[in-house]
């Protein structure tokens, strides 16, 4: 009969080495994740919004990501932080979206009414766009938010795992987790956008004046 807490014990091992594979492999990709701190902390910079969109479980890294950029990258009560927000978080907005305009435009039917030239759009898709289920082809939405950065003198970012999907080659910066595992490509975008968080954070202490 196997023995269950040597199984679980077993299980918990493999999944932790594999996640150290993925994060030494993710270091061959320095030089994105240097682009994606940079565009991020000219936005600060320049006072432009950046706007934050996933489904399913991206969705809950998309609004922890929009937090940490507006709160966490600062230490004091009036310092600045990034003007971010997550497109997924009125919930309200997104249900009559869906309702009168479909599930594809719940993001583009919320731009027009923030956005200003020079703002970013970050998508953050498990599959990057690839694939499909029984409602069609996966995160068209976030494809279509990045897309609208592009057509409107904006900048577009993407958290992507597998092979990327249409994102990698969409965005001005993208980070591809290298897995093809949910769980992990989901664990390791919370990763990065805490490495990001907290070198912003560096950047803008470091910046004259404390970030006014």
């Amino acid at each position: 009969m196997s023995d269950p807490t040597f199984e679980n014990r077993s299980y918990a091992v493999g999944y932790l080495h594999e996640s150290e594979g993925v994060a030494r492999r993710l270091t061959i990709q320095q030089r994105e994740i240097a682009q994606i701190i940079d565009i991020l902390y000219n936005a600060w910079r320049n006072k432009k919004p950046v706007f934050i969109v996933g489904n399913g479980g991206s969705a809950s890294t998309a609004t922890h990501f929009a937090a940490d950029l507006v709160k966490t990258v600062i230490s004091n009560p009036g310092d600045r932080g990034i003007k971010a927000m997550a497109l997924v978080d009125n919930i309200p907005l997104v249900s009559a979206l869906t309702n009168d305009w479909g599930w594809g435009e719940i993001y583009t039917g919320q731009l027009p009414n923030f956005w200003e030239p020079g703002g970013v759009v970050i998508g953050i898709s498990v599959h990057g766009g690839s694939g499909s289920d029984q409602a069609g082809a996966w995160s068209q939405n976030i494809l279509r938010a990045l897309q609208f950065a592009k057509d409107n003198n904006g900048q577009a970012i993407g958290l992507a795992g597998f092979d990327g999907g249409a994102m990698k080659d969409l965005c001005d910066a993208c980070v591809v987790i290298p897995a093809e595992s949910t769980p992990l490509v989901e664990s390791f975008h919370v990763v990065l956008t805490h490495l990001v968080t907290f070198r912003l954070k560096e950047l803008i202490s470091q910046h004259k004046g404390g970030g006014q």
